[in-house]
């Protein structure tokens, strides 16, 4: 089936629902203009359609015209909360900002519905389209899973996939057997004290000095501890302490994102994380609270999909459309939590505007980063393709 030709002619209407969504972005596991605008988007195609309880998902189900196993597909649909900081004539102006591209993984599942169920009659199996809110950091992959996306055409997927967008060279995919991206924790350290006037610190006990010392010393402690053949990351991306300048707090805290690529790394970091931060804070005569917070797990990829995953794209666009990368990277993702329960390929998909260096372009997150839309049709394309030629396989 020759998707990429037919999403060619699809890819006005993909892009102009993508700057929709871009212009008008919503964050967490709440979208309700996001959501009416793809339930628009998907009205016609004949999808058993199910909105979620508990956020505002939507699950589409393509049942095709010959018998067959099922496949699920996935896009994110929600935002970040960054303010935008790019020229485009559809950028957001409501505070939050699509800096991770989920406008357009949207937008390319959207894509690949309208493919698929163009030929419903031909489509040897089912399609589950999984729409999902949240993946930022509120984990809606599990809140899908556990309102039954996996099962919603009556029998558990043999196989599922999902595309995520980054800078790079316009219309490459990459992706690789094994873990594709980290697992995603969080650590909260609070360091407990006695408060005080700044101007008598003699009189207090200070925890701010300890917390300083602690920021230093989980860096230090990651460089020093862990296996540098099981990489670990770890970025103290927040600090809290006194409400007023002139006032000692009883009470500093920080916050800090922490990636791993392996249980053993993950186990290291949840012992050692502790160990400093108490042993510094009782050096000052503070006690330490600290909390950490394992949130996705890293996302392994299926060694036989995944390498049925790099021959199809390539037989279908070209070998130069699709890398192997060496190795995962340290984001991190929720589609882990579907690809736990169903073998499948996690793919990235690069495109980066035009004359754009992909050594210096901004990154994911960046308030000022950019994505090429043009790339929809590829996206969608691939989507539906490995949809069908799965199916097909059997």
């Amino acid at each position: 089936m020759d998707f990429a030709t037919e999403a060619a002619a699809l890819l006005p209407n993909l892009q102009d629902l993508r700057r929709a969504l871009h212009r008008n972005p919503e964050v967490g596991l709440d979208l309700p203009e996001t959501q009416q605008r793809v339930l628009a988007a998907l009205d016609g195609l004949g999808l058993e359609l199910t909105l979620g309880q508990r956020t505002t998902s939507i699950v589409g189900v393509l049942r095709g015209g010959r018998p067959g196993p099922t496949v699920l597909l996935r896009g994110d649909m929600d935002a970040l909360p960054i303010e935008e900081q790019t020229e485009l004539e559809f950028a957001s102006t409501n505070g939050a900002m699509h800096a991770c591209g989920h406008d357009l993984h949207t937008a390319g599942l959207v894509g690949a519905a309208r493919l698929l169920a163009a030929h419903r009659d031909e489509l040897p199996g089912t399609v589950i389209f999984m729409f999902q809110p949240g993946e930022e950091g509120c984990n809606g992959a599990s809140v899908m899973i556990d309102e039954g996306v996996l099962d919603a055409a009556g029998e558990r997927p043999v196989a599922a996939y999902g595309i995520h967008v980054g800078p790079g060279e316009f219309g490459v995919f990459a992706t690789r057997s094994g873990t594709i991206a980290a697992g995603a924790n969080a650590l909260t350290v609070k360091v407990h004290g006695k408060g005080g006037h700044g101007s008598m610190p003699w009189s207090a006990t200070d925890p701010v000095p300890a917390l300083a010392e602690i920021v230093t010393g989980l860096h230090a402690m990651t460089t020093r501890s862990v296996n540098v053949f099981d990489p670990v990351v770890l970025s103290v991306t927040r600090l809290g302490a006194s409400p007023a300048v002139n006032i000692i707090p009883s009470e500093a805290w920080l916050q800090a994102t922490i990636r791993t690529l392996s249980r053993a790394s993950l186990d290291l970091m949840i012992e050692r994380t502790r160990t400093v931060a108490e042993g510094i804070a009782a050096a000052h005569g503070c006690t330490a609270e600290v909390d950490f917070d394992v949130q996705y797990p890293v996302t392994v990829n299926d060694d036989a999909e995944a390498a049925w995953t790099i021959d199809t794209v390539r037989s279908a666009l070209g070998a130069e459309r699709m890398i192997e990368v060496p190795e995962p990277g340290m984001g991190s993702e929720d589609f882990s939590f579907v690809l736990e329960k169903v073998p499948g390929a996690f793919i990235m998909l690069q495109c980066s505007p035009p004359g754009t260096d992909p050594a210096t372009a901004a990154f994911n997150h960046s308030p000022t980063v950019l994505f090429d839309d043009a790339v929809l049709g590829d996206q969608a394309a691939v989507l539906a393709t490995l949809a069908w030629e799965r199916l097909a396989a059997r």
